[in-house]
């Protein structure tokens, strides 16, 4: 009897690289929201890749370095780790290694990156980067620096600019951060390529939702969280189900002004969802939180909300190919 051997994990620790890994073309970066502009990146690995038969595989960096020299001003983070590789292996990648950006890591001199990091443990074949990547002890690797030191550590250099918008504006994750923290999912998703969306834990509430007629699964997201308070429609993966609903992301200035919560109403579902996992995308932003002077007024108004979600619900299609295959179960 013949025994197949497993098929390499994709996403693998920087330590421990299988050789079917090695020998890549190399996209390097945070990817944090693995925007329209990092796809276009990515899809050029994988083009180059295939042209040359080797594996395409990002390097990318945990925590966020931003989060080891700034601790104070946390990051508001778009895709964390197992959204990001399902993003990547989406995108057609065959592989994520991520490194740990310890005080270790980011002492390592750019020379020392590109010999030990690049060469010796991945073997890169080619390597892409964006146009102000910089890496090593104190930022000193630049662009330039790479594409002069790379040959003499076996791989060839590419730097890409950055791609615009139809406004002529950068895509980048900061302008989908800001869009997210102004409430403006039209643009942070047409930015992405893809609808956002967070996955948190049900957990146990005050249980007011049912109180009112509208029994909340709620959440609570990380610190990090910059969106908008607000009303959205949204839908919700959940045991391999996709609903519709509608959520309530803020701190009930009605009631107690609490701690940010993530608060999802599902339409036409009945069930147990404390202490699951759901995923919830949010499609349209649909109005500001507010203080209600009576509870009548708040019931009257999530009413509207949900009547104003199931309508725009309806009519959402997929934003791209890539987010009609995060739309399915994963």
């Amino acid at each position: 009897m013949t025994h197949l051997a497993p098929a390499p994990a994709f996403s693998v620790p920087l330590e421990t690289v299988p050789d079917a890994l090695r020998g890549a073309v190399v996209a390097i970066g945070n990817f944090d929201g693995v925007h329209r502009g990092h796809q276009a990146v990515l899809e050029r690995a994988r083009q180059m890749a295939a042209a040359a038969g080797v594996p395409a595989v990002a390097l990318t960096f945990e925590p966020h370095p931003r989060s080891l020299f700034r601790p104070d001003q946390p990051i508001f983070r778009l895709t964390p780790p197992p959204l990001k590789a399902r993003l990547l292996k989406a995108v057609g990648l065959d592989g994520l290694i991520t490194a740990r950006f310890d005080h270790a890591f980011a002492g390592l001199s750019a020379q020392a990156f590109v010999d030990t990091v690049l060469g010796d443990r991945l073997g890169a074949r080619h390597v892409l980067i964006g146009w102000d990547f910089h890496f090593g002890k104190a930022r000193a690797g630049t662009p330039a620096f790479l594409a002069e030191a790379g040959p003499a550590a076996g791989f060839t250099v590419d730097i890409t600019a950055p791609l615009a918008d139809d406004t002529g504006g950068a895509i980048s994750s900061s302008r989908v951060r800001d869009a997210l923290a102004a409430g403006d999912v039209a643009t942070a998703n047409a930015l992405l390529g893809w609808r956002w969306r967070v996955t948190a834990s049900v957990r146990h509430g005050d249980k007011r939702g049912r109180e009112l007629g509208f029994p909340t699964a709620n959440m609570r997201l990380p610190d990090d969280c910059a969106l908008a308070h607000g009303i959205y429609a949204v839908r919700v993966e959940t045991g391999g189900r996709r609903v519709d609903g509608v959520a309530s992301f803020g701190r009930r200035p009605t009631f107690d002004n609490g701690a940010p919560l993530l608060e999802v109403f599902l339409f036409d579902f009945s069930g147990d969802l404390y202490g699951r996992d759901l995923t919830v995308t949010l499609v349209e932003y649909l109005r500001p939180e507010w203080r209600f002077a009576s509870i009548d007024g708040l019931i009257d108004q999530i009413a509207r909300d949900c009547e104003k979600a199931r309508h725009c619900l309806a009519q959402a299609a997929p934003v791209s190919p890539l987010d009609a295959m995060l739309d399915a179960p994963a």
